[in-house]
C-alpha cells in the first residue's frame, strides 16, 4: 500500500483566525520571529494498488469535491516519499 497526502490550507486571502491565534500566542510562550502562521488540515489516505496517474486523478477529484472547500481553501494532492522509499527498501 501506498500513502497518498492531500493539504488542505485556507486561501491567503481568507482570514485565519486560528492561525492568528496561534501567532500571537507564540511570543508569549518564548518562541519569537515567527512573521506568519496559517492553520490546515492533512489527510493520509492508503491507496490500495499502485499509485498511478489513474489514481492520482480520482483522489485529486476526491479533494476537490469532499475534502477542501475549494471556495475558501487551496489543496496540494502528493504521493508520501517515505512511505514509498520504505517500501521500495522493504522488499
Amino acid at each position: 500500500m501506498a500513502r497518498v497526502v492531500v493539504d488542505v490550507m485556507l486561501k491567503p486571502e481568507i482570514l485565519d483566525p486560528q492561525g492568528q491565534a496561534v501567532q500571537r500566542a507564540l511570543p508569549r510562550l518564548g518562541f519569537d520571529g515567527i512573521a506568519d502562521v496559517r492553520q490546515g488540515k492533512r489527510f493520509e489516505l492508503e491507496v490500495d494498488g499502485p499509485v498511478d496517474e489513474a489514481a492520482l486523478a480520482r483522489i485529486h477529484e476526491m479533494a476537490e469535491t469532499f475534502l477542501a472547500n475549494t471556495v475558501i481553501e487551496d489543496f496540494v494532492v502528493r504521493v508520501d516519499e517515505e512511505s514509498a522509499a520504505g517500501k521500495a527498501g522493504a522488499k
